[in-house]
């Protein structure tokens, strides 16, 4: 049997929240301070409340992971997923329980985690080193590897607050992933470069855990989860909910996510998004233009997206992957597919959007739209969230079109005899 090489026994971090201690300049005022506080609370008695708030991102949680494992960490917005990384990372310490880890850390939470913005891409490369206590040689040894893999040897003498957010990535993960940590460590930051890119980074992962070291996924990409992990443990509220293999706990969790009725909605801070863009509700639209969770293949149906926009930012994408029940795309839509003039308009305050898909199009299944706001070729705003519904295929007149057809989509489509002599 594997040694272990996490161990996570009954760990809680707490946080306290609008209770931002005053910083005096003198004595004097911290004094004033101190004499002023009994009254305040009388004028004000939910004060004293809101200054006291705790929130647990994470409580009693208890994880163990062997050597050459890949955990997948999944779980909705708020569920402490990277909260429980900053922990293995050893940013920040827990406030109960006990956390051991054997071996170095390599850590690839946010983009660019550890750069200097002053220094080169190379010197870069050699802090990163250090502070994973790599000796300068083995940084040597692993250095052209590094540069090779990151694809921005052009710009390697360059300060990296130059670098884009798709090279800082492309750089940290290079670094984190090729100074051979035992426990590798990777937040959703592959959601940043192109799909080649993406593809070339889970491969990496995948060869470090041949390799016998271990590694720690927290993704909203369903597919990869799947295929890449071992083992999937579901967080919510902070809590260990469920735990197995990815099949099932993803697909258990999927469901949980999707909306009974053909739509799910977010309000106030629960609306998956940043600053820029926040995704209000998604919903599928029948024939009838109400919300349904079964559509018939014969007519078509609307995907409909409730998008809050604080502006509107220079390459803003808005749209959704169609996936089948095992994770599969069978094919992703934005806004901006067709020409620039048939673009939608876009506006600060709450957009709506639809897309109609054809009719004779999708075949019998369970299908998921899973929403998906970036700014293009930049950074992903929204990667989470789903509504699921069931395609029923109405087979029309031809008795033929009852059989079952293999394939995710089932077209109608037209044959004719072609003209001419053979």
């Amino acid at each position: 049997m594997s040694e272990l090489s996490v161990r996570v026994e009954g760990v809680g971090k707490k946080y306290t929240i609008g209770g931002a201690l005053e910083q005096h300049a003198t004595m004097r005022d911290a004094l004033v301070a101190a004499a002023r506080r009994p009254i305040e609370r009388i004028r004000h008695p939910g004060a004293a409340t809101h200054h006291s708030e705790v929130i647990w991102a994470l409580r009693d949680v208890s994880i163990e992971v062997s050597e050459g494992e890949v955990l997948g960490l999944i779980g909705g917005n708020g569920a402490g997923k990277s909260t429980l990384l900053k922990l293995l990372s050893r940013i920040t310490e827990p406030t109960e329980g006990v956390i051991e880890l054997r071996g170095r850390v390599g850590s690839l939470l946010e983009v660019g985690t550890g750069f200097h913005p002053e220094l080169t891409g190379r010197e870069n490369i050699y802090l990163n080193g250090a502070i994973l206590g790599m000796t300068k040689v083995e940084i040597d040894r692993r250095f052209d590897e590094i540069v090779e893999f990151s694809e921005i040897s052009r710009f390697l003498d360059t300060p990296v607050k130059r670098y884009s957010s798709g090279m800082y990535v492309r750089l940290a993960f290079a670094v984190a992933a090729h100074l051979e940590p035992e426990v590798l460590v990777v937040d959703e930051v592959l959601a940043v470069g192109d799909a080649a890119f993406q593809r070339k980074c889970l491969g990496r992962m995948e060869d470090v855990a041949e390799s016998g070291r271990t590694v720690i996924f927290v993704s909203h990409n369903m597919q990869a989860v799947r295929s890449l992990c071992t083992r999937v443990v579901q967080l919510a509220e902070g809590r260990v909910v469920d735990s197995g293999s990815p099949t099932r706990v993803v697909d258990r969790y999927l469901k949980l996510q999707a909306g009974a009725n053909g739509v799910v909605v977010w309000e106030g801070d629960d609306r998956p998004g940043d600053e820029d863009a926040r995704l209000a509700a998604v919903r599928i639209l029948g024939s009838d233009l109400q919300p349904t969770p079964v559509v018939v293949s014969s007519q078509p149906f609307r995907v409909q997206m409730d998008v809050d926009l604080e502006r509107v930012p220079e390459g803003l994408t808005i749209g959704f992957d169609l996936q089948l029940a095992d994770g599969t795309v069978v094919f992703r839509s934005y806004q901006t597919d067709g020409s620039p003039e048939s673009w939608p308009d876009l506006a600060p305050g709450r957009n709506r959007l639809e897309c109609e898909i054809d009719s004779n199009l999708l075949n019998t299944g369970h299908y998921t739209v899973h929403p998906r706001i970036s700014i293009d070729r930049v950074r992903w705003i929204v990667h989470g969230g789903s509504v699921s519904f069931e395609v029923h295929r109405d087979p029309g007149e031809s008795l033929n079109a009852l059989v079952d057809k293999p394939g995710a989509i089932a077209p109608v489509l037209m044959w004719r005899r072609a003209g001419g002599a053979i």
